[in-house]
Formats: structure tokens, sequence, C-alpha cells
């Protein structure tokens, strides 16, 4: 679901142009699992099925940045990479959900609606020349909280056993999660603003260098 979120100003590092590494196999892979969960959902009405599979694909977010991060994996794709597939996991998933009427209507429309703006919003920042910003924790932790709330929001009304301990996990989760990632849209302007001057200053400086 990560992510898919609020930045902060990021520098490079050796070793970051790499493009196959672990993590973003991992990032693929949850992209090309997407059309399963819809698949499991409506072509099969299978809620239970569709439930786990979205969890799975939402803990494989925390795996993946925990590969990159302590087996030197980092890469400027994957920065790209992990982002897209998190946003595209929570529209699918969460719009998906959303559809079938597992979730409430204003829970699933308050965290879309967030998802929609900062992703445009990133957008902007790029093509406005923006220096490439990282994701903070208070979105990793808003990420994570939504993502473990939305599978247990399909399980709560599918057939599988502790479906009613799973409406009350998804509120455990949803609750915090959805704060936190209003917290990370709260911080966005700022950090977006500094973005904005970092990749300016840094434009200016290339220019200054250049000969002629």
């Amino acid at each position: 679901m990560t992510a898919s979120d609020v930045p902060v100003a990021a520098t490079g590092h050796p070793g970051e142009d790499r493009i196959v590494t672990v993590p973003n196999a991992i990032s693929l892979g949850r992209l090309l699992c997407m059309p399963v969960f819809l698949y499991l959902l409506f072509g099969q009405d299978n809620r239970g099925a569709a439930a786990v599979l979205l969890g799975v694909l939402g803990a494989t977010d925390w795996i993946d940045g925990y590969i990159a991060r302590h087996y030197d994996q980092v890469s400027n794709v994957g920065k790209i990479l992990d982002p897209v597939a998190d946003r595209l996991l929570f529209f699918v998933g969460v719009g998906g959900i959303l559809v079938d009427g597992s979730v409430p209507v204003w829970f699933a429309w308050m965290v879309l609606v967030r998802e929609a703006v900062v992703g445009v919003t990133t957008v902007v920042l790029a093509v406005l020349g923006a220096r490439r910003i990282d994701v903070t924790w208070w979105g990793k932790a808003g990420t994570f909280g939504l993502m473990f709330a939305f599978p247990m929001f399909l399980a709560s009304e599918s057939t599988i056993a502790g479906a009613d301990v799973a409406r009350w996990l998804a509120w455990m989760g949803g609750i915090p999660g959805l704060f936190l990632s209003y917290v990370s849209w709260a911080m966005y302007l700022p950090l977006g603003l500094r973005a904005l001057a970092d990749g300016r200053a840094d434009r200016d400086a290339a220019s200054a260098q250049s000969p002629g």
C-alpha cells in the first residue's frame, strides 16, 4: 500500500543504478498478482482466498524494503517501482473491496482520495523538476496499517473461521493507519517545496558548470 508516500529529499549512492535485484523482482511480482486478486474476488467469488492473497501482497512491501536496506540492494528503479506497486495495490485492492461492499464506503474513499491526491502531486513535482524524494516513516507506518486492515475487512465478510474477529482487527489496523497516512500527507507540502528548491539548485549548479 506503500505506497505508496510522503517523501523526504534523497541523495544518490553508488550502485543504485542496478535494475535486476531481489526487491525489484518482488515488486514486479506484486504487480503481476493484482489481476489474480481480482479474479479470486469477482471471478471465483472467493473472498477468503482474495483476502489471503491481498494480505501476502501487502506483507511483501515490508519484505522487499528490508532486503533492499539490509542486503545493499537499494536501487533507483526500486525507489520508483516499489511506491508504484504500493499505490496500484491500494487502488486495485481498495477499489475491488469497495465494489464488493466489504468495507465501509467512507473509509475506503478517505484512503482512495488521499492516495489519488498524493499520486498526482508526486507527478506534478517530478514534471516541475523536483529532486527525487523518498518515503517517510509516517507514510510507511500508515501504509502498513491500511494494508493490514483491508484484507481483514474482506475476510470479515467471507466464510473463513474467525470472520467476526477479523472485523475488529480491521478497525485496529485501519484507524491508526488512516491517521498516520493523513499525518504524512500534511507533511507533504513543506517537503515538496524543499524538493523543488533542491531540484532548482541542482539545475543552477549544472548550468554554472556547463562549458560556454
